[in-house]
């Protein structure tokens, strides 16, 4: 399996680069410090079509494929894990349920607002008491006429106090039930819908993490995405594609980590000669770059399968768990490379140590995904 990056996968990575590295970096620290959620920035990137980057021209997107979108989070993250992570789930989870699951009339009314971020998007399935046990989830809809009352909370949501709309996965059956959840589009400033906790982290700290709480939150018939009872189904769908995002995500810190540690070993002198020039050091970066390359070719095949319109679903959860081990991987070598420098906030790459964490975790845990790619491989 051979894959060459396009003209347009490089020119779109090389726009998301520019922008990395005018607009973000010298303010990653900064927004790291203070947990600014920088909705500006996310402004800009909308106006540069990034912020819908799969989304069809016809509803205000780019209408890119799953290359240009894995290059454009890589870019991104290779320079600041918050953004990059942000990025994903505003386009993957919110902008990618609705323009999967949702009818004509949803679509036209939230994508194009979605794709220029005039509205940030959130997505909630994870909560307090229920992350992986999703089909025990707390929150439930009930349907009263033609509108359904929404209670509960949910955790862990990324722009869960920003978002102007959320995609959110609640109980219509009983626990544990076959095909016991559905999917609602709720707007924020609904009645009943308002935002909890915002979590303190250790990285991804420009990326806002915060519940959603609905309090007897009435939202009408028209905002249900899909059948009553496939909302379970439709989560695991959109997993499948987000699986590809955090999986870019990751690779994108490792190389931020990998391509810092390379520079600093060549810059970094003792004993009258560059550090790269030890062994114990240019081994450590031959072993990154492996990983980098696998985890690369891992990417590109999840991203090939699901241009082809092809069960992606093992392949996604690889490259997801893949990616993210090794992330955490060279991002601590890399610390390890900087030696005391590299556990400084003055340096790079204790940021790129903190953000690679999440990956393992967020959409999925490493453990999750090893469920997912046995079950495939068993059945």
């Amino acid at each position: 399996m051979h894959f060459s990056e396009s003209e347009l996968t490089s020119q779109v990575a090389q726009s998301a680069k520019d922008f990395a590295h005018q607009y973000i970096r010298p303010h990653l620290m900064e927004w790291d410090e203070s947990q600014e959620f920088p909705v500006h920035i996310f402004k800009e990137l909308g106006q540069l079509g990034m912020m819908g980057v799969l989304v069809p021209e016809a509803y205000g997107g780019t209408g890119l494929g799953y290359f240009e979108y894995s290059a454009v989070i890589q870019e991104i993250a290779k320079v600041c894990g918050s953004i990059g992570l942000s990025l994903a789930a505003h386009n993957s989870l919110c902008t990618g349920h609705i323009m999967t699951f949702g009818n004509e009339n949803q679509k036209q009314k939230y994508l194009p607002k979605l794709a220029t971020a005039e509205f940030i998007g959130a997505w909630g399935l994870t909560e307090p008491n229920t992350g992986s046990d999703a089909g025990n989830m707390k929150t439930t809809a009930v349907q009263e006429g033609n509108q359904w009352r929404i209670n509960g909370t949910k955790s862990w949501i990324t722009h869960g106090k920003s978002g102007d709309v959320a995609v959110v996965i609640c109980r219509t059956g009983e626990p544990r039930a076959k095909n016991n959840s559905t999917a609602f589009i709720v707007d924020r400033g609904t009645p009943g819908f308002s935002a909890g906790k915002k979590e303190n982290k250790l990285g991804m700290r420009a990326s806002e993490t915060a519940e959603m709480i609905f309090d007897n939150c009435i939202i009408s018939d028209e905002n249900r995405l899909g059948e009553v009872g496939d909302g379970f189904k439709q989560a695991m769908k959109i997993l499948d594609g987000g699986r590809i995002s955090i999986a870019a995500l990751s690779l994108g810190i490792a190389k931020g980590a990998y391509e810092a540690a390379v520079q600093y070993a060549k810059e970094r002198h003792q004993f009258d000669q560059p550090i790269a020039n030890f062994q114990g050091i240019s081994f450590k970066l031959a072993d990154m770059a492996t990983k980098i390359a696998c985890a690369e070719l891992l990417i590109n095949q999840a991203c090939d399968l699901k241009m082809k319109g092809l069960p992606m679903t093992k392949e996604s959860a690889m490259a997801k768990y893949y990616a993210s081990e090794i992330a955490v991987e060279i991002s601590t070598d890399a610390v390890q490379i900087f030696g005391g420098y590299g556990y400084t906030k003055d340096f790079p790459v204790e940021k790129f140590y903190r953000d690679s964490k999440l990956c393992t975790i967020g959409e999925g845990t490493s453990e999750i995904q090893k469920i997912v790619i046995s079950r495939e491989l068993l059945k």
